[in-house]
């Protein structure tokens, strides 16, 4: 079923092409990933799908079937700032969540009536589903405190609502501009498998290149204004990418065999007079423009020579940091080594930024010490950091702090040609800091800290608003670099590439270190999990299904009354729990515990009640 339909679409910015052309059929059940470099139109495009701005051309149109529900997700979210949380993710015309967001408003409130007629409307329209639905989503992004203020929360916490705002609307069609910036690994995981379900569909922008693996079977390609369609996962477009790129060498190297061959013409002729000589020069200059409408995607294949590292680096003595009641680390010790590679991971909130800033001195330890050898040199990409002077331009931010980076044999790398290797070529280096996009402001502000030269590098959160091809160019950077590296990062791609161990953020000032990656780590922990549901399976009580419908006719009998026993005791305990919700109207954390459970046990009934139907199938 053919959802939108995008045709002939063009869009520039002043004089710069962001594409030109282009053609886009979004069916139901496709989920579409749409890649590019930062700069090149990406966002631009969504806002184009979402219908906040209108496509240029003449044969340009956009038709979007009739009724179709679109949710956009967007960078910066645009919410009222007064309005509470609560309102805000339940902001519906559909009756079941307004319904819910009426429910929790009586609770937060501690209106007894209002919350059991909202229970009877939740009943009616038998929307409990739902209401575990939005509790699972809540939960899982850890969005809290809903009678709190929107102005009040930082930017990852508003894209975290936005994000929880559209999953529980449930729309037709989901466009997501970087859904996994600001969420922790858990949470991404958890997108990742809401996302994957068949029913969805999805165009979206992301860097994340283990989502596009498995939540993706579209990949689309902006390439120099033109877009290029890949039918598949992330694999499988770069496969094909690479063949499309070993075609387009070829033609290139033919285009500039002709290109010499026509120049030599061209440079014989005194003068072109004829019309059909004018034809060929005209000839010419396209194929020149041809020649020169060729990108170079930046290769790094060289060796820095950092600032000198001495034997002592920096060691943890038995340290413990807290903040009032939570403990971060707790008689914490460790000694880093030279070109040691270390991941930190954890939930948000789980001291990852603060174990940085005892690393790095910011702050002091509660208990023990930290130790900074004399010969560190610290480079530090901070999520937070980005401070660039707008009026500035990109090769003077870089200049005023070096000139270059020293590379074996007395070789240097100029501020110049850093730039250069991180996809901004000559030209756009004298623009000003101002014109760039958001990831282009990124990627200066982490040539800012390479051009420094440290010996130990800090990146936190590297690969928010960067583009795909960015983040393998860094990526071939530090496979090369010398010095000591420690990555906070949410790519779990980029994670597994770089780091040789992890520092697992596990609460309760508990830090474990993991000898591998991250999926390494990710999968033991499985294995542990999936060992805990066999042996939690093996000790149920629930009534087993016997599948061959020749059982005998007094089993099956047991069976249906052993279930009705159950029903009966499930309803009782359903009762029991909606009088002590009524008991509880002062205390409105445990309105909202005794709620969930109503909730719970409702879904418990439905599960009985179906398979008290499949064992009375059996006597008919």
């Amino acid at each position: 079923m053919n959802f939108i339909n995008v045709e002939h679409s063009s869009l520039s910015f002043g004089e710069k092409i962001l594409f030109s052309d282009v053609n886009l059929l979004i069916n139901k059940g496709d989920r579409i990933a749409l890649v590019a470099k930062n700069g090149t139109g990406k966002t631009t495009f969504l806002k184009l799908m979402a219908g906040e701005i209108k496509p240029e051309g003449e044969k340009a149109k956009i038709e979007i079937r009739k009724g179709l529900n679109i949710a956009y997700l967007r960078q910066t979210p645009d919410f009222h700032p007064d309005m509470t949380v609560l309102d805000t993710l339940m902001d519906s015309d559909i009756p079941a969540i307004k319904a819910i967001h009426d429910y929790e408003l009586a609770i937060y409130q501690g209106n007894t009536e209002e919350i059991n007629k909202h229970i009877t409307i939740i009943e009616n329209l038998e929307a409990w589903d739902i209401e575990a639905k939005v509790k699972e989503i809540l939960f899982k992004l850890n969005i809290e405190k809903l009678d709190q203020q929107i102005k009040h929360l930082s930017g990852g916490q508003r894209r975290r609502i936005a994000l929880a705002q559209i999953l529980i609307q449930n729309p037709d069609v989901l466009i997501l501009d970087e859904p996994t910036n600001h969420l922790d690994v858990e949470m991404i995981e958890w997108l990742e498998e809401y996302l994957s379900k068949p029913s969805l569909t999805i165009f979206m922008v992301t860097h994340d290149r283990y989502f596009l693996e498995r939540v993706c079977n579209v990949i689309v390609e902006l390439d120099e204004g033109s877009f290029y369609h890949y039918r598949g996962n992330y694999s499988n477009y770069l496969e094909k990418r690479a063949e499309r790129k070993e075609n387009d060498s070829i033609r290139h190297e033919k285009v500039k065999k002709l290109y010499k061959k026509e120049l030599e013409w061209v440079r014989r002729q005194p003068k072109a007079r004829g019309t059909k000589a004018k034809s060929r020069i005209e000839a010419f200059q396209r194929i020149k423009e041809e020649k020169n409408n060729v990108v170079h995607e930046g290769v790094l294949k060289f060796h820095i020579v950092p600032e000198r590292l001495g034997s002592k680096i920096v060691e943890f003595h038995n340290v413990s940091k807290r903040f009032g009641d939570k403990i971060i680390m707790k008689n914490f010790s460790y000694k880093f080594k030279k070109n040691e590679r270390v991941g930190i991971s954890g939930v948000n909130g789980s001291g990852k930024s603060t174990f940085i800033n005892l690393l790095t001195q910011e702050i002091n330890p509660d208990e023990g010490k930290v130790i900074k050898g004399e010969t560190v040199k610290f480079g530090y990409y901070n999520q937070e950091g980005l401070l660039l002077k707008t009026d500035k331009r990109v090769i003077d931010v870089i200049r005023d702090i070096a000139e270059y980076i020293p590379l074996q044999k007395g070789a240097k790398l100029t501020a110049e040609q850093l730039l250069e290797r991180f996809l901004f070529p000559r030209k756009q280096q004298q623009v000003y800091v101002s014109q760039l996009s958001g990831g282009e402001k990124r990627r200066l502000y982490l040539l800012s800290i390479l051009i420094t030269n440290p010996n130990f590098l800090i990146l936190d959160e590297p690969t928010n608003d960067l583009d795909i091809l960015t983040l393998n160019i860094l990526e071939d950077y530090l496979l090369e670099f010398p010095g000591c590296l420690i990555v906070i990062s949410h790519d779990r791609y980029f994670m597994d590439k770089l780091v040789d161990h992890i520092f697992i953020m596990e609460g309760a000032g508990h830090v474990k270190d993991f000898n591998g990656s991250y999926s390494e780590w990710k999968t033991r922990k499985q294995l542990e999990l999936e060992e805990q549901r066999k042996i939690s399976t093996a000790t149920t009580d629930e009534p087993k299904i016997k599948k061959s419908k020749k059982a005998p006719e007094q089993i099956v009998k047991n069976e249906i009354k052993s279930i009705e026993k159950k029903l009966a005791k499930k309803e009782q305990e359903k009762a029991e729990l909606s009088e002590e919700l009524n008991k509880h109207l002062e205390d409105l954390d445990k309105l909202t515990e005794l709620s969930k459970l109503v909730g719970e046990k409702v879904k418990e009934i439905e599960a009985l009640e179906a398979l008290w139907e499949e064992w009375v199938e059996k006597l008919e």
